[in-house]
Parts: structure tokens; sequence; C-alpha cells
């Protein structure tokens, strides 16, 4: 997956936004739903990364059977992982973890606005 590919599968959730909101880092990407984020990644960097929540118990798991995933960098450990995205993981096992992230998010919206996006 490519920069442009983590990007595009980011922004192809319902509703998702793309935002520049941290001016120490003004190159890392936040992907929101409803103001929360879901995904943030550097797409310029070398090699590519990109941060994801997680169930913890699959976070764990996904930690214990692939190199590619560890805890998530400065953020909570428990929920978050951060992804190399060098090739060595499916293309669609990391489309399912934005995925996963973004439901994650979306499931702990109010009623009200989480209804907006439950249609996917």
């Amino acid at each position: 997956m490519t920069a442009r590919g983590l990007k595009a599968a980011c922004l192809a959730m319902p509703g998702a936004e793309e935002e520049f909101p941290f001016p120490r880092n003004p190159d890392l990407s936040a992907f929101k739903v409803a103001g929360k984020i879901f995904a943030l990644s550097v797409l310029e960097a070398e090699p590519l990364k990109v941060s994801l929540k997680c169930d913890p118990e699959i976070a764990e798991q996904l930690r214990a059977e692939y190199p590619a995933v560890i805890p998530g960098y400065h953020l909570n450990k428990r929920h978050w992982n951060t992804v190399t995205v060098d090739g060595s993981l499916p293309v669609r096992m990391v489309r399912e973890m934005i995925e996963d992230s973004y439901d994650l998010v979306v499931a702990s919206l109010p009623r009200a606005v989480r209804l907006t996006y439950d249609s996917r």
C-alpha cells in the first residue's frame, strides 16, 4: 500500500476528514470522524507507518504475530497500534485495520451522532 492508497482508504470511510492539528508536527495527518481521530500518519515518511485504534485483546494478538505491528507510538499502548506499511502485511489486512479503527471510534460516539455513520 502506498501513501496515496493509505490516505484514500482512510478518506473512504463515511464522514472521514484529514486534518493537520499538531503544530509541532505539521506533516502528521490526522484522519478523523466526527472530530475524533481514527488514524495518524506522516504520509511522506519512509517507511510508511500508520497508527490505528484497536481492541486491546486483538492489538496484543497482532503484535505477537506480526513484527510490523507495534504498540502505538506516543499513544495509549493498550488501545493503539502503529503499523509499518512496508508490504509485509497484505493490503487487505491494513484496510481491515483502518475499518476496525474507524468502527471503534464511531461506536464511542453519542448515539445520535453514531447513527449518522453506522450505515456503512
